[in-house]
């Protein structure tokens, strides 16, 4: 029996939620809102993704404050009417899928907010380009041809937090099962993390202990209030000098894991320019596997893991609990299926597509046979 199509189980308060599978979707931002509201783009996007046979669906990054977007392309849930627009579609594109549980990752992108989509160079904007005034831990930015963001203040912390905090409430009520916190690639949570981006002299900046201190008050804010699998994605390094470190990750995961956290997705990197990542096939495995053994949280390995095989690999190590994917299935919407016909696994499928296997693939539907006419 493959891993990979074995059920997992993810822990919450209000009792295990079921996977089909250990493939899991990591979010891709679209960049593809107007002032945060979903659309029909991701009524397309979300109903290919939720037809794909992965185990879980995480929505991309979505911004809990209008300025705490990377774009002004970016989804948002910081009020009434984003919250609709996310809703509705979403609504409508799981109707049109079997069911699979999906995730949301909520996020603020820090200093890297007020950026220009990737197509567009990906440089920070200006006021007359759609753009704004950027906060963050310190006022360092990112590149030092930038304009410095603004240093948050304590009312500014406090602010944030209870936006993190009303998105995941938002979440919960229009039945969101699963919430990530981004604190990884270079936004807020992580700019906080890493000695690199947090030069603050008060009780959020210096020591390991204060460094971490306004990611944890965020997160025992949002399990407070949300019922469901709650848990983090972290950039287990910064791929530079004297930044945030791997056993660092596990320590923070560790206390996260206490605090009420049902599962870690480690990934890496992005909060500088200076970082020299050490890039190839499963390059931030080891990461996962470490948080893994130290922490014995539910693990999500992601990164240049793009074969079935490879896959099933690293769980059979005990590298890691849950596999996740981002380009493999833009590329590939299908690439669940195609994994599930060569691991001998079996996948969900609306039953407009029951026909289109080849006989010798037939099998991955179960037991679904479909005569021609």
């Amino acid at each position: 029996m493959s891993l990979l199509f074995t059920e997992y189980e993810l822990p919450s308060p209000k009792g295990p939620l079921k996977l089909a599978n250990r493939i899991v979707i990591a979010p891709m931002c679209q960049y593809s809102s107007t002032e945060g509201l979903a659309n029909d783009w991701h009524l397309a996007h979300w109903t290919s993704l939720l037809n794909s046979g992965a185990g879980l669906v995480t929505l991309e990054a979505t911004a809990v404050t209008r300025d705490g977007r990377i774009t002004p392309g970016c989804l948002g849930l910081w009020d009434d009417a984003t919250a609709a627009a996310l809703h509705d579609h979403l609504a409508r594109a799981r109707k049109l899928a079997p069911h699979v549980p999906v995730s949301i990752q909520l996020g603020h992108a820090g200093r890297k907010a007020s950026s220009a989509a990737p197509w567009k160079g990906g440089q920070l904007l200006d006021a007359s380009h759609e753009g704004w005034q950027a906060s963050a831990p310190s006022a360092v930015p990112h590149l030092p041809t930038e304009a410095p963001p603004t240093e948050l203040n304590a009312l500014g912390l406090d602010h944030i937090k209870q936006a993190f905090v009303q998105a995941a409430e938002r979440a919960q009520a229009m039945g969101i099962e699963v919430v990530e916190l981004h604190s990884a690639h270079g936004y807020l949570l992580h700019e906080f993390l890493s000695p690199i981006s947090n030069q603050r002299t008060d009780m959020y900046g210096g020591s390991f202990e204060n460094r971490i201190r306004f990611v944890m008050e965020v997160f025992e804010a949002v399990r407070a209030k949300f019922q469901g699998v709650l848990g983090i994605r972290i950039s287990a390094t910064d791929w530079v000098d004297g930044g945030w470190t791997p056993e660092e990750t596990a320590d923070l995961s560790l206390r996260l894991k206490k605090s009420g956290a049902n599962f870690v997705h480690i990934s890496s990197g992005g909060v500088s320019a200076q970082q020299k990542i050490a890039i190839g096939p499963e390059y931030q495995v080891p990461f996962a596997k470490l948080v893994k053994d130290r922490s014995g949280l539910p693990t999500m390995a992601v990164g240049l893991i793009t074969e079935a095989q490879q896959a099933e690999e690293i769980l059979q190590r005990g590298d890691a609990n849950l596999i996740a994917f981002a380009r493999a299935f833009l590329f590939n919407p299908r690439w669940a299926w195609q994994a599930a016909a060569e691991l001998g696994g079996v996948v969900q499928a609306s039953e407009q597509y029951w026909r289109c296997l080849p006989r010798e693939a037939q099998a991955i539907f179960g037991n679904v046979r479909i005569g021609q006419r």
